[in-house]
């Protein structure tokens, strides 16, 4: 499913963040309209936005992440949850991943959603048990990217969004990223690596992923 926005031309610098907030505004009118959030928290669940929308660094890709938490996460209840939103015809597809049996103790969801004009938007949505590891950890990474990133810092990651577009790159993988730029590894290159350009994104992401994987946010 198409889930990115692709027919645009790269804005001039002085409009990324016009676009950008003009994004985050249709994603609000999304999550409203959805009622995904609603059936969460009429289930007893608290609901948190996490990722780009919470930081208010939407770019290009038409995606919400959702982090739900319960005192306690069965199968039974989530998939009781889920399907709920899945009764919904404008909700195109609903797949799970079950985590509960790791030590992030959740249940991954992810619905894709229709908008009246034919346009896809994809829901992340954790469950997570309150109170285990993950709970809280990334509305706070969020939060602090937000207190420590400057406003030039915000416009670099915008436009590093928007230029890696659809980035592939068909040479070895010594030599390459595999697989798209993550989220944290914009923010993270932009705010503790002084990362101005794709470039030298793309070859800090190639020595950071050589390395043992971990979850990063600003310190402080």
């Amino acid at each position: 499913c198409q889930i990115m926005e692709n027919d645009f031309k790269m804005p001039r610098e002085e409009d990324i963040i016009k676009r950008s907030e003009e994004f985050q505004a249709e994603a609000e009118a999304v999550l409203e309209e959805s009622g995904i959030a609603t059936v969460w928290r009429d289930a007893g669940c608290r609901v948190e936005i996490v990722g780009s929308m919470r930081m208010r660094l939407m770019a290009n890709h038409r995606d919400i992440d959702l982090h739900v938490y319960s005192p306690v996460v069965t199968e039974a209840d989530s998939f009781a949850i889920a399907a709920k939103i899945a009764k919904n015809p404008k909700v195109k597809e609903t797949k799970c991943i079950n985590g509960l049996m790791t030590d992030e103790h959740c249940i991954a969801w992810h619905f894709i959603y229709e908008r009246y004009n034919g346009k896809l938007w994809q829901f992340d949505v954790i469950h997570i048990i309150e109170g285990s590891r993950y709970d809280g950890y990334f509305e706070e990474m969020a939060d602090r990217i937000i207190a420590h990133s400057t406003p030039e810092q915000r416009e670099t990651i915008l436009r590093l969004k928007l230029e890696s577009t659809d980035y592939q790159e068909g040479t070895p993988p010594e030599d390459s990223i595999q697989g798209p730029i993550h989220g944290v590894e914009y923010y993270e290159g932009v705010i503790d690596h002084d990362i101005t350009t794709l470039d030298q994104l793309r070859q800090w992401v190639i020595s950071r992923r050589k390395q043992p994987f971990h979850y990063w946010m600003p310190v402080g």
